[in-house]
């Protein structure tokens, strides 16, 4: 990568600093990738005076590779040149004059060129990883250990700048990166949530069809009313869905400083059927049996077709409850589709609604009336190990190993969508018997197994 503005403007003001030593040339070079075997090219990125940058006493510098510089490939995150041990500096050398012999200094230069010149070539190494040459020069006298120990910090913070330099720019550019991905990643949703409403508009409209054409008397009149409110929450679920879509593309937008307008789009998400601000949740009232009812009948519709048999125990005239209708509707499907999901056929599915008074029963409604809404499988049930990370997103545990399909989302959405509410959810595994219908009800399998998840919403009094 070459090098940033920002690294040039230190590298100069480096420069400077050698000069205000009493260098009379001085210049900072850095390497281009060094392949074993061959010559890297020395890159001129600060040189004072600048005339002197190709002058005939630097074109001799070059960056060697031999079998003693132990060269090795270098991780991307660093791409430095070149990487050598402190000991292994030799590769670094002037071009060698003919008929001259090197001297032991370990820049391996022709000694009385050198000392001719007094110049001083410091490598610019951080961590093994060789970058490229600090040059400091001058001819009216040698340079005393005090200048040098300056000269080779100056080297020091050179190195570490230029690898802080390159991984910038590497972070950029991989940052660039992520954010052509993603902008392909909304384009394609996009797509896909198009091409998604004319099949679902399509199936909207057979349902009214056949509300129309099914006689009140047809038990088949009542799984046509579930195409078409079916289909319409999965309508709001697409409008949740592309507004999620485009608040995130203008987020991403505005990440990159392109639209100032994305900042009023990012809330808008929070007013969304899947996501309440508390202020909504207190101006909210709904009844749980009427949240409930075109459930139930979507409910036993797959529970018939999948030889299931669903139980429930609703008492009438209870009092409505803080809530939102969509998102307890939301909340109660999810329980719901789990417990038809996991319950394997010939068994019971159990519902179950109850109200309980402030009597201290349960410590985070003691001072508040609540009503509990419990679904319960027959299923295997949850291994212990599992239950306390159940409501983490896209965590299925040792469902994840069965053919049964899943994302792991129903759950964590469900407990958001309650604690919004102002709600609790828990879960009992096995069954809980205190959530089970009636004992009049025919409990048709055993519960020893399975298991229970309650809801529990505050009373609006």
């Amino acid at each position: 990568m070459p090098a940033s503005s920002e690294f040039v403007k230190l590298c100069r003001s480096q420069v400077a600093i050698a000069v205000s030593l009493g260098a009379k040339f001085s210049a900072v070079y850095l390497t281009q990738e060094l392949v074993e075997g061959s010559e890297a090219k020395l890159v001129p990125i600060a040189v004072y005076p600048e005339t002197s940058a190709e002058s005939e006493e630097n074109q001799g510098l070059r960056l060697q590779s031999s079998e003693s510089s132990t060269v090795k490939p270098v991780p991307r995150l660093l791409a430095p040149p070149l990487v050598a041990k402190e000991s292994t500096v030799e590769a670094i050398a002037p071009e060698r004059l003919p008929g001259e012999e090197r001297s032991s200094h370990q820049c391996q230069g022709p000694e009385n060129v050198w000392q001719q010149r007094r110049q001083i070539v410091t490598p610019l190494i951080h961590e093994g990883a060789v970058m490229g040459l600090l040059v400091s020069g001058r001819q009216d006298r040698p340079w005393n250990e005090r200048e040098e120990a300056q000269i080779q910090q100056i080297a020091r913070t050179l190195a570490l700048a230029c690898i802080l330099d390159q991984r910038s720019q590497w972070m950029q550019q991989e940052l660039g990166t992520s954010r052509q991905i993603q902008a392909q990643v909304y384009d394609t949703m996009h797509n896909l949530l198009h091409q998604f409403k004319s099949p679902l508009t399509a199936l909207r409209t057979f349902g009214k069809l056949l509300t129309r054409r099914l006689v009140p008397e047809d038990k088949n009149r009542n799984v046509a009313f579930s195409i078409v409110r079916e289909s319409d929450r999965l309508q709001e679920l697409l409008g949740q869905f592309d507004r999620t879509v485009d608040t995130g593309e203008a987020h991403l937008k505005l990440r990159s400083g392109t639209s100032e307008k994305a900042i009023s789009n990012v809330e808008s998400i929070r007013h969304s059927p899947l996501s309440l601000s508390p202020a909504a949740n207190l101006q909210e009232s709904c009844f749980v049996a009427e949240v409930l009812k075109p459930l139930l009948i979507s409910a036993e519709a797959m529970a018939s077709e999948r030889n299931l048999k669903l139980v429930a125990d609703i008492p009438a005239d209870l009092p409505p409850v803080w809530a939102n209708d969509r998102a307890l509707r939301e909340v109660l499907s999810n329980l719901i589709d789990n417990a038809l999901k996991y319950t394997p056929a010939g068994r019971q599915i159990y519902i179950k609604v109850r109200y309980k008074a402030a009597d201290g029963d349960r410590a985070g409604y003691s001072q508040l009336p609540a009503i509990a809404v419990a679904v319960s499988d027959t299923g295997s049930g949850i291994p212990p190990q599992d239950l306390e990370h159940l409501f983490e997103r896209h965590y299925r545990g040792e469902k994840a190993q069965t053919e049964i399909p899943g994302t792991g989302l129903g759950l964590a959405i469900a407990r958001d969508l309650v604690r919004q509410m102002q709600g609790e959810i828990e879960v009992f595994s096995p069954v809980n018997p205190e959530w089970l219908p009636s004992a009049e009800t025919n409990l048709l399998y055993p519960t020893e197994r399975g298991t229970t998840f309650v809801v529990w919403l505050p009373v609006n009094k």
